[in-house]
């Protein structure tokens, strides 16, 4: 079995998945606070997996309240090298329907706290590339396993990352459709760029619970559908990761596994002792 873990940020429902044995709560503390929760530890599919309730057990977390850098900073200290984040979002598109599944390739940042959305600061200074957000090679999988089970899924598309926690007013909503983006969420952004810096593999898995209120001919938005919808979404989500987690290789090799090799521009010599600490699951092969 690989020493290298595999994780998952998603619903509470998610971790009672077929199979998931040997499950055991950790508790980790972080240089930047609380995570969402415990991590849920286990075997599935054969490989070391970790689950995190994204909101925390129960729901209890707003989007924009979100510890992206604790989350991740625990993924990558627990050994994690590929995430699979599992989201509710809603559609900006006709051809996008509740309960399809889309496989977005590129985020477009609508919130106001992108400064929580690095480990970098604080002495050291770090830019990733981050043309393409997502794993290109974890997607991939993702779609051919999602293929294979016959699920309604879409191969690509932009995620716009709003603030909330409210929904969109129809302005802003009619905007994001006009401008051709595919589907609308509040959490996916912070963790995919904490997990680029942190060289972890990050690929989203966008469950649709409902159109966006673009769409003035469908009912609105409430709480009642959307949660019906996600109950729909988690089986389909959990049959799809059971499948896909014993494809993902065994070694962390792919080009984001080495995002930090070119990325910080600050001379080794200036280090802050402090911020060396703090990163050290991080900068553990650069320093």
């Amino acid at each position: 079995m690989s020493n290298h873990r595999i994780g998952i940020i998603g619903g509470s429902g998610l971790y009672h998945i077929e199979g998931f044995t040997n499950q055991k709560w950790v508790k980790v503390k972080t240089p930047f606070g609380p995570p969402s929760d415990e991590f849920l530890s286990g075997i599935l599919g054969g490989r070391d997996v970790v689950f995190l309730p994204r909101h925390g057990r129960g729901h209890r977390i707003l989007p924009s309240e979100l510890n992206h850098r604790a989350n991740l900073w625990a993924m990558k200290k627990l050994g994690v090298a590929w995430i699979i984040s599992v989201s509710a979002v809603g559609s900006l598109q006709k051809q996008y329907k509740p309960c399809d599944i889309v496989l977005p390739d590129q985020f477009l940042d609508r919130t106001k706290r992108d400064c929580e959305h690095t480990f970098f600061g604080r002495g050291i200074v770090g830019h990733i590339a981050f043309a393409d957000p997502i794993a290109e090679e974890l997607r991939q999988l993702l779609l051919k396993t999602a293929r294979s089970l016959k699920a309604r899924v879409h191969d690509g598309g932009t995620y716009v990352n709003m603030e909330g926690p409210a929904f969109s007013t129809r302005a802003e909503s009619t905007t994001n459709h006009k401008l051709g983006y595919d589907v609308i969420g509040m959490t996916n952004l912070g963790e995919a760029k904490c997990a680029r810096e942190a060289e972890i593999a990050y690929a989203t898995m966008a469950m649709i619970t409902d159109y966006d209120c673009w769409k003035v001919d469908e009912a609105h938005v409430t709480v009642e559908m959307v949660i019906a919808n996600l109950m729909k979404n988690a089986a389909t989500a959990k049959a799809i990761v059971a499948k896909v987690i014993p494809q993902i290789p065994t070694k962390p090799n792919w080009p984001c596994h080495a995002a930090l090799a070119n990325a910080i521009m600050t001379d080794k010599k200036c280090w802050p002792k402090k911020t060396i600490a703090e990163l050290k699951p991080i900068l553990a092969k650069y320093l």
